[in-house]
Formats: structure tokens, sequence, C-alpha cells
């Protein structure tokens, strides 16, 4: 598998607030799309079925498996095409959650976010598990969004740690609709974490973000701009444009990597990590 390599396909996917027909009717496109262009995976934004901390979470929440699972897994059965999505889930509580479909339609890993944000708090409940799944392209973990932040990474450290190679992150990536291209808003924010992770754990991580002007909810105004980003641990190897306005599926094609050393040889690259990262002591003469 270390001499394998991978073409994932993040779909930058217009998403719209409580519009579930629309939005899944697009993220089928972008399945096919994906197909057609040859990619192994397609990876999905976050909350694609009814947007991100949109109010219609509290009562339009679906099960999973359920129907707009079954609409992913479907598409994944046609196109012969792996796919991670994020989706609202009703369960007793309602979760911000994410789901990888194989290529038979099945449901092989299902995942709750954990770094919840406190403005979405009142919609989502906190995820209490971590996993990973063993695939043709190599162990996949899941996670989302905000679990990315580098005050979570310790939710990538354990990903790293259970053996994943590659991480997949639906993700709804908002800014001030005020802030453009210019601002480059996801550099420390985004590149940074994403760089630790993948060169401390020797993996690949991709996030896919969905793009539009939210409506409805804490963040109505704000804007989703894409930006989506794939990094290895020789750097970043594809982004998405900054573009609040249509969605597009970007490519990423790398080799996909061996994964993390074991046990204590992780503990010791942290720790080497640390010391370089750490302040450097003054000396005084005395």
């Amino acid at each position: 598998m270390t001499n394998a390599f991978i073409k994932v396909g993040m779909g930058q996917l217009l998403v719209e607030g409580g519009e579930p027909e629309r939005n899944l009717s697009r993220a089928c496109q972008m399945i096919s799309e994906a197909k057609e262009k040859g990619c192994d995976i397609v990876l999905l934004p976050e909350n694609l079925d009814l947007a991100w901390t949109h109010p219609s979470a509290k009562k339009e929440a679906k099960a999973i498996p359920g129907p707009y699972s079954d609409i992913l897994s479907r598409e994944a059965k046609r196109n012969n095409i792996y796919v991670c999505a994020g989706l609202t889930e009703k369960d007793d509580k309602v979760y911000d959650s994410a789901i990888l479909i194989n290529s038979a339609g099945e449901i092989i890993l299902k995942y709750r976010k954990i770094n919840l944000l406190t403005v979405e708090q009142e919609f989502y409940s906190v995820g209490s598990y971590l996993s990973v799944v063993d695939t043709p392209f190599g162990k996949i973990g899941v996670n989302v969004c905000a679990d990315n932040y580098m005050d979570g990474l310790a939710i990538g450290h354990a990903l790293g740690r259970m053996g994943a190679q590659i991480i997949l992150s639906p993700s709804s990536w908002t800014v001030n609709y005020s802030i453009t291209e210019k601002d480059d808003p996801y550099g420390e924010k985004w590149v940074k974490p994403y760089t630790t992770i993948a060169k401390l754990f020797n993996l690949a991580i991709v996030g896919t973000t969905s793009v539009g002007v939210i409506v409805g909810g804490p963040y109505e105004g704000k804007k989703m701009v894409g930006c989506s980003l794939a990094v290895t641990p020789q750097g970043i190897v594809a982004q998405g444009k900054f573009n609040e306005f249509a969605g597009e599926l970007i490519i990423a094609e790398f080799k996909i990597p061996s994964g993390a050393n074991k046990g204590t040889l992780i503990g010791d690259k942290i720790k080497e990590q640390a010391e370089l990262l750490a302040p450097k002591k003054k000396k005084w003469l005395i």
C-alpha cells in the first residue's frame, strides 16, 4: 500500500440552509463527476443536508442509516466509488456526524464531531468515540472541521496513533462577509494544524468545505468560501478556490503515506517537535 497512489475528489459543494433535497441532488451530481474523473474517493462537506448550524437541525435531522444516508449509499454503489460526507444525525440527540461509505454502498464508519464550537452547541451534542477502518486505500480515519483546530489536535493525534494513513474531514469553513481572498483566512488556522498532524504521523489529511452564503441560525450573513485542503507530509497537494458562489470538484492525487511509527517512537517524535517549538531559554551572565 505504501507504493500506491490515491485520487480524492474534494466536492466543494454549494449547501443551502434547510434545503436537503437540493443539497443532496448536488451531492449526487458531484459523486458522478468524481467517478467520471477517475477518483477513488469523493469527500463532501459537513452537514451537507441541512447546512451547519441551521435551525432545521433541531427538527429535521434524520437517523443514520436513514433517508439521507441511503441516497449517498445508493450513489456510492451506482458509481462504484467510496463516499465520505457530513450529515446531521438524529439519534437520542442530534449530532454533527460524518460517514464513510464503501463502493458497495455500505456505511463502514460513522463519526460524531467532538470539538464543537460554542456557537454550535445549541444544535449538536458532543460525540464520544473515534475509530479507523481498513480499506483498499489503507487505514482511514474520519473527523469533522474544527476537530482539526490547533486546540483540537488531540483528535488527530488519536487517529494517528490508531494507524490512520488518511484522515478525511467534512468541513464548513466560514468567514465574515467582508473577508476576501486577499485576506488569506486559512494560513495559520488550517494549513498549520493540517501540516503538523501530517508530518508528525506520516499521514495525509483532506478537508472539503461547503460554499454559499449562510441564511438562518447564529452565523446568518457569514459565508462559506471553499478553500478545501489536502496535505501530506510533503506539504499541500491540492487547494480549492476562495469562492462563496459556486461549487467545484478539486482533485487531490497523492502517494498513500505509510502511517506513523508505533508506540514510543511516536512519543519521541512529539518530544522532538515540542523541543523545536519551545521558546529558547535565555542565558544570563552573573
